[in-house]
């Protein structure tokens, strides 16, 4: 590239990274909280929160790159209008189309890196958050109880408190409280088990039993004031917890190649999303470069709100598009190719008003 090539290509590709890096550890501050919240509902250890931010904060940067880009362009080339360099840019013959040079270089580089995230890295990164999230709640529900905390299972219609447990996982001093009132002939029955011995087996497993040895059983109805008390030598509680990985078969977890060959509105609307998002850096580019022309004696950030008014509706409307298509309301074959149509159409008309075909171009002086 040329000297002044390499010069705006510099002056872009430092303020994306700054911009990046910025709106990167502003949503990372967002995904901290939420994970750290769930974590702290679910118990769960050190390593899994680190993992869980670090994987589900990736998937964040098919949306922070194409903006940081986008206003890396308009602070960049603000700058160089607002301290007339542009101008001195011009006299050298150098009009707005010959900007595509050294943004075209950087911006296809970015694409690139788009393509790579969109297509292979961020599907495996939030398909093994999936996977981790879920073996974490697996071994926080499923796993041994605790003595000395409440424990609920079924929806809450199961309360489990032991007093302690021996070197054996033998629990001691136990209470259970089943709620039965919804179940199919029992007539609004609730019990509660007191045992001195309880042992959890299935740990681990969906589908699990509570024994309860030497313990009473009182059965009956709320408000009636007759219960029954049942004296055990020996007595289980079956519990089937569910399972977890209900969101596996989510089209954003699937890889590219299920996404291809499957017909599924929901999967064509993920492959359509993710072959956008290079496309939306790229269109972008296309209307930041005319977006970002000051007026003389205009601020640096004159067009910054503008600009973020442009992307907002436009990055709204894909995301309306995709809606359509999973729903069925848009032909796969339309998708949402209309919004991108849209947004280069207006940067097309943005660069040729700007610079309409018979204007006389600047020409550079030899010395």
């Amino acid at each position: 590239m040329r000297t002044l090539d390499r010069y705006i290509f510099r002056e872009v590709a430092v303020t994306c990274l700054a911009v990046t890096l910025v709106l990167l550890v502003i949503l990372l501050s967002n995904q901290l909280a939420r994970v750290l919240s769930q974590a702290a509902a679910n118990d769960f250890p050190r390593q899994v929160v680190f993992a869980l931010i670090a994987l589900t904060s990736a998937g964040y940067l098919t949306v922070i790159v194409p903006i940081g880009f986008y206003l890396s362009i308009m602070l960049g080339l603000g700058r160089l209008y607002h301290e007339s360099e542009m101008a001195a840019i011009q006299a050298c013959g150098v009009g707005p189309m010959g900007l595509f040079r050294p943004l075209g270089v950087l911006g296809l580089g970015i694409a690139a890196l788009l393509v790579w995230l969109s297509f292979w890295a961020i599907p495996q990164a939030t398909s093994r958050a999936q996977q981790i999230r879920v073996e974490a709640l697996r071994d926080a529900q499923f796993g041994a109880l605790e003595p000395g905390r409440f424990r609920t299972f079924a929806g809450g219609k199961i309360v489990f408190y032991a007093e302690s447990v021996d070197d054996n996982r033998i629990l001691h001093n136990v209470n259970v409280f089943v709620d039965r009132t919804e179940e199919p002939g029992s007539e609004g029955r609730m019990e509660v088990w007191v045992a001195t011995r309880a042992e959890q087996r299935g740990t681990g497993q969906a589908e699990q039993m509570f024994m309860l040895y030497d313990g009473r059983r009182y059965e009956g109805v709320p408000g009636s004031g007759e219960f029954r008390v049942i004296q055990f030598a020996e007595g289980g509680i079956p519990i089937r917890l569910g399972e977890l990985g209900g969101t596996a078969n989510k089209a954003e977890l699937k890889t590219t190649s299920q996404l291809l060959q499957s017909s599924d509105p929901a999967d064509a609307a993920e492959l359509q999303w993710r072959i956008s998002t290079p496309l939306l850096a790229l269109i972008l580019m296309v209307i930041a470069v005319p977006l970002a022309r000051l007026r003389p004696r205009q601020g640096r950030f004159g067009r910054i709100g503008v600009a973020i008014l442009v992307y907002f509706l436009y990055s709204q409307l894909m995301a309306a598009g995709r809606t359509w298509v999973e729903s069925g309301v848009v032909p796969q074959l339309v998708g949402i190719w209309w919004v991108h149509a849209i947004a280069l159409c207006v940067g097309l008309w943005l660069l040729v008003r700007d610079n309409p075909p018979g204007k006389p171009r600047p020409v550079a002086v030899p010395a």
